[in-house]
């Protein structure tokens, strides 16, 4: 979570934020994992004595929230066999009572393994019970978890359309006094279609889930996807800036509505914020040849930390197409690799009842006991309650990549490089006008020595309400380039 800024003049400084919170809800527990290859845990987390004797996996449940806007069961499976277990064989069955609830959303809130690689349906029970009628299913896209292994945190959400409240109470597979992870016996965990732990309403099922009423509306696209469903058509306003400066200091910058960051708080290493952190080098690399670098440097100490971040001096991009093309590192350009490092492109507003963030966050080392190479897609509701919605797609994105966020209809969507990665509905949807922003931070400092990240921005995009694709934004971009326009600002202020 990074600092939640509140408008101010380009010669003032940003207000000092409030602490920012931890990112993850169970940093202790998934420090201890690590991974081998996609999705193969190589470390117990989390461990349960309460599965068949010779069983191949054990489940264990931990219940998220027992309140009355979602269900919010957390899981994690240990590999209990003597031999790999194929994480694509392994199902989960949590049963619940729709009441008069019409359809169910399914999302992953956050999962050790990525939540790109977890899938959940919601399939109807043949023979219902008085507390059972419907079941979510949670299998897994692949990966493998060797002997002893684990998942590690499954921390997973059921909604109803439209947020209708729902009534955990009379749900079979609800636990309200289970706060801490243990085994359930009214959860199912099965391994190639045979239950090895768990009964189910009525007695175990002998037959395959029926034809699921929703299907999962987190992580990856099975193919890329550049064209959102609608909202396209021409912006109201746009804003548009290649950063073409000559350094922190050019007037210009803070004539164009920008402020570099120099005050103190977090996120990160507390106070570091500096304004040299900021040059606007030539890059061949680059469409225009020259880009904005934001520069995080450290020798392992407080004293010796600089971070960069600068942010849109006026909080006024609401619903639209925000777009950026940004160059990641994996590692750094001088020093020992190793720190858990965050590049960002992010919009957000200050901490207030209507809070709004939407990020593109990369840690090339990870984070908050994540794996590396992660890419979070979140989207915030609430960041003293932690309330979000979270994607990870893990996978190198070392070099250059074009990020687009929609925020329209009442759906956030995610692109990556014209490939849709996340998408977020209901309560998770901006309520307010944000600022637009970049940041290069550190998580910790985990060693000592000096050494230099960076993270450059080539441009920067927003049309103002509508949804454009990832192709129409570039071809917005090009129009720019070739007609040699810089900086375009028709957003109003307010």
């Amino acid at each position: 979570m990074r600092h939640t800024p509140t408008p101010h003049s380009a010669a003032s400084q940003p207000p000092a934020p409030r602490p920012a919170p931890a990112r993850r809800r169970s940093v202790a527990a998934l420090a201890a994992a690590s991974l081998a290859g996609a999705c193969g845990l190589s470390a117990a987390v989390f461990s349960t004595t309460a599965h068949a004797t010779g069983a191949p996996a054990a489940l264990a449940y931990h219940v998220g929230s027992s309140g009355s806007d979602m269900i919010e069961p957390w899981f994690t499976v240990t590999n209990t066999g003597g031999a790999t277990l194929s994480l694509s064989t392994v199902k989960i069955r949590y049963y619940f009572t729709a009441d008069s609830v019409s359809s169910y959303q399914f999302a992953c809130e956050w999962a050790q393994l990525g939540c790109g690689n977890v899938t959940g349906t919601v399939g109807a029970l043949t023979a219902p019970t008085a507390t059972a009628d419907h079941y979510l299913e949670v299998g897994f896209t692949g990966g493998s978890l060797a002997p002893g292994a684990s998942t590690g945190d499954l921390q997973l959400r059921l909604n109803a359309a439209g947020w209708a409240p729902v009534n955990q109470q009379n749900d079979y597979s609800f636990n309200a006094s289970q706060t801490s992870y243990g085994a359930s016996n009214t959860i199912t965990l099965a391994v190639n279609g045979a239950i090895v732990s768990g009964t189910a309403p009525g007695g175990n099922p002998t037959t395959p889930p029926t034809t699921p009423s929703t299907t999962p509306t987190t992580g990856p696209t099975s193919s890329p996807s550049t064209s959102p469903s609608s909202g396209g058509g021409s912006p109201s306003a746009v804003m548009f800036d290649d950063f073409s400066y000559t350094g922190p200091s050019d007037p210009n910058l803070g004539n164009h509505g920008w402020a570099i960051r120099t005050g103190s708080g977090g996120p990160g290493v507390q106070n570091t914020w500096a304004a040299d952190a900021f040059t606007f080098p030539a890059d061949s690399t680059a469409k225009g040849g020259h880009v904005m670098n934001l520069k995080a440097t450290t020798d392992g100490t407080t004293a010796g930390t600089k971070q960069a971040e600068i942010d849109t001096t006026h909080q006024k991009f609401f619903e639209g197409t925000y777009a950026a093309r940004v160059y990641f590192n994996d590692a750094p350009t001088t020093g020992a690799n190793g720190d858990h490092v965050n590049e960002t492109f992010y919009t957000i507003t200050p901490d207030n009842s209507l809070y709004s963030e939407d990020d593109f966050e990369y840690l090339p080392n990870g984070g908050w006991g994540g794996p590396a190479n992660s890419m979070y897609t979140t989207t915030w509701y609430s960041a003293d309650a932690m309330d979000r919605v979270t994607n990870d797609a893990i996978g190198s994105l070392q070099g250059w990549h074009t990020l687009v966020a929609t925020v329209h209809a009442g759906t956030v969507t995610y692109y990556i490089d014209g490939k849709q990665v996340f998408s977020s509905t209901g309560k998770y949807y901006p309520r307010q006008a944000m600022t637009i922003d970049f940041n290069e931070w550190f998580i910790d400092l985990p060693f000592t020595g000096a050494r230099t990240w960076d993270e450059k921005v080539n441009w920067v995009y927003y049309a103002k309400d509508v949804a454009q694709s990832p192709a129409d934004v570039q071809a917005a971009v090009d129009g720019y380039y070739s007609g040699g326009t810089h900086f375009k600002d028709t957003v109003p202020n307010s």
